[in-house]
């Protein structure tokens, strides 16, 4: 992983490049600003030069002296109104003077292979010209420019080596949370630490959070399902084991008929928990759905339909009441074994007449209702027999304890809700609304 795929290493480049555009227009405007007051100086020099002998009646020795230093970078003359030269510091090496007829004021002009910046000054008798070669005043007013550029040269690895460190406390709570997701087993599912994040990334570690805490919830309620499932599996396995031993033992005839039936009976109550167990799994949140139009008076007449056999044998009087098409959008083999449920509980706990009714709700949404005779359940334990392997009072009747909880999680998964109350029928009533 290269510097530049981390979150530091991005927000330092990117400092790093403004910081570097914004140096270089200060350092070219710095630079630029300091050579056009450096000329400006010149100019201010030439002219203070040249009013300062114009107003001398004579150029005394010691000036002349010091104008005829060859280390001086200004010329000197000076003409008689007639065009006589009167005096003149023309240094070695210039070939020719300067003109005898003068632009009064700032003037350039390109003598003896050079550029000249000039300033001329005139009394009633003489004419005064100070000259300074354009060469010289650029090479002095750049070295001037460039060093006044030096300090942001120097300054600009200071900062950025300041903006790295920033950028690091910065982002040192980010890496603390970082070391502790990565210091964490498997099994880990405590929250992250969220004390001084910035106010951008603690939103995320906050639902990351609330996502170890929706895991843990959903690993724990998944190991007391592993657990439930596996004591509920132990007692039909172990009857099974012993009505085979019994099967072989038993002589042929009616005994071994006998033991036949159980071994059979046996398998099937295995069976139904096995697919109970599988129809909760598939109905438990996060598992695949199918979301597909489906009519729920047509879903209520196939869930009658399955249950209608074990109502004749039980002399149960089963009716049905959908009279117009319900549609809606969900799984239909987990809403159908939802109303298969209710509906063959209800069947199975006692009750001589169960009422099916698919309708619309108060609001206009599909309801399914189920309505019976039977004994009933307690208002104080009807929260109670939602959970898995819950059974009711009736203890003799065979069960696994899983069909109310398939219901309110396949009701669940569904988009609906599940309640139970008193039936106008003197028993229970259990809705599913959507």
């Amino acid at each position: 992983m290269t510097w530049l795929s981390t979150l530091r290493g991005r927000l330092f480049a990117l400092l790093a490049v403004l910081g570097a555009v914004t140096a270089a227009a200060v350092a070219g405007a710095t630079y630029v600003s300091v050579r056009a007051e450096a000329d400006q100086l010149f100019d201010y020099q030439l002219r203070q030069t040249a009013l300062s002998l114009r107003d001398q009646g004579r150029v005394a020795p010691d000036e002349a002296a010091a104008l005829a230093d060859p280390g001086l970078d200004y010329v000197v003359q000076i003409w008689s109104v007639q065009g006589l030269e009167l005096y003149s510091s023309r240094p070695q090496g210039m070939t020719e003077p300067l003109p005898a007829r003068a632009v009064l004021g700032y003037s350039d002009l390109h003598l003896g292979g050079k550029d000249w910046r000039v300033f001329s000054a005139a009394t009633p008798l003489r004419v005064v010209q100070v000259a300074q070669p354009l060469a010289v005043r650029q090479k002095l007013a750049a070295l001037a420019a460039l060093r006044s550029v030096v300090p942001v040269a120097v300054a600009l690895p200071l900062v950025a080596a300041a903006v790295w460190w920033l950028i690091g406390v910065s982002l040192a709570p980010l890496a603390r949370v970082t070391h502790a997701a990565q210091a964490r087993g498997a099994t880990a599912l405590d929250a992250l630490p969220t004390a001084g994040l910035p106010g951008e990334v603690a939103p995320l570690v906050d639902a990351f959070n609330g996502l170890l805490a929706r895991l843990a919830d959903a690993f724990d309620a998944q190991r007391s399902f592993v657990a439930d499932a596996a004591h509920e599996l132990r007692s039909p396995l172990t009857a099974l084991k012993l009505q085979l031993g019994l099967l072989r033992d038993s002589a042929p005839g009616e005994q071994q008929d006998a033991a036949i039936a159980r071994l059979r009976s046996g398998i099937d109550r295995a069976v139904r928990l096995v697919e109970q167990l599988l129809a909760l799994a598939r109905a438990e949140p996060g598992a695949d759905t199918a979301a597909l139009p489906l009519d729920l008076a047509d879903l209520a007449r196939q869930a009658v339909a399955d249950v209608q056999p074990l109502a004749d044998k039980a002399g149960v009087a089963l009716t049905l009441h959908a009279p117009d098409p319900l549609p809606l959008t969900g799984d239909p083999q987990a809403l159908r074994g939802a109303c298969r449920n209710l509906i063959d509980n209800a069947v199975k706990y006692g009750a001589t007449t169960v009422q099916v009714a698919a309708l619309r709700g108060p609001r206009g949404a599909p309801l399914l209702r189920v309505d019976d005779d039977g004994p009933g359940i307690p208002p104080d334990q009807r929260e109670r027999v939602f959970d898995r392997f819950q059974r009711g009072e009736e203890s003799s009747v065979e069960g696994s304890g899983l069909g109310l909880a398939i219901v309110k999680a396949a009701a669940r998964q569904q988009g609906a809700t599940v309640q139970l109350a008193d039936s106008p029928l003197g028993g229970l009533r259990a809705e599913i609304t959507w």
